[in-house]
């Protein structure tokens, strides 16, 4: 607690005095709660650090794995950059490790030019559930959330936090409305509510609620069983609503 969290002097008393105790019980208020937000940032902050360090050099035999059976399993590159909208509307490159055949982007459009079912079904969800572009072994990657291992290195980057809302891409910004700005106020996620909510098999309207709750409730608790639920969709991949 900080000298401006602390009982009032008896300067300050006058001053309560000629001003009202109200006001100026209102004003050490905000300044203990801005006080307050402000550590649990930095809080925050280690603990994705802490987190991303640990997980990136512990299960790095399974980082190089994992990359290997990506390389094998089509022609490409390993990882997929993806332009994506963080905290404070700052764009930056989501790392993955790549899904999908290599011409994905090309395949999509022929794909919506062909069915106006799937055209409607990736602009509602900019996804689709079953999507042919995606390699053996990215269908393994994303019903284990595997996927975004490499998102690690956004977090340590500052681009994201272990746990957030959704990285969202510009795209999808007019579907939160009046909540985009809400949302927008803190680094997106590697995992959050959704995805131990759910995921895909939420409709969109839900997501933008979780993801709204969560900018306004969280906490480092929060954060410490939405890990742990995390790790239960990895080894328990089974109808958790990735695809």
């Amino acid at each position: 607690m900080t000298a401006n969290s602390q009982l009032i002097s008896g300067k300050g008393l006058s001053g309560c005095v000629k001003r009202g105790f109200t006001v100026c019980l209102s004003d050490s208020l905000l300044r203990f709660l801005a006080v307050d937000r402000a550590n649990g940032n930095l809080g925050k902050r280690i603990f994705d650090i802490v987190f991303s360090t640990f997980v990136l050099v512990f299960f790095s035999p399974v980082y190089l794995v994992l990359g290997l059976l990506v390389f094998i399993s089509s022609p490409g590159p390993i990882f997929y950059f993806q332009e994506r909208v963080g905290k404070n509307r700052k764009l930056f490159k989501c790392i993955k490790f790549r899904t999908m055949v290599p011409n994905a982007d090309r395949v999509l459009e022929e794909m919506m030019a062909a069915s106006p079912q799937l055209r409607e079904e990736f602009e509602d969800n900019f996804k689709l559930k079953h999507d042919p572009r995606i390699t053996w072994i990215g269908r393994f990657l994303r019903l284990t959330s595997l996927d975004e291992f490499p998102q690690f290195w956004n977090v340590l980057k500052g681009d994201m936090s272990v746990v957030g809302p959704r990285p969202l891409v510009v795209e999808e910004l007019p579907k939160y409305g009046r909540y985009m700005d809400k949302v927008l106020t803190i680094r997106p996620g590697i995992t959050g509510l959704w995805q131990v909510s759910g995921r895909n098999d939420i409709p969109y309207e839900k997501r933008v609620k979780i993801d709204v709750y969560y900018v306004n409730a969280h906490n480092i608790w929060m954060d410490l069983w939405i890990a742990i639920e995390t790790i239960g969709v990895i080894v328990f991949p089974k109808n958790n609503g990735a695809y």
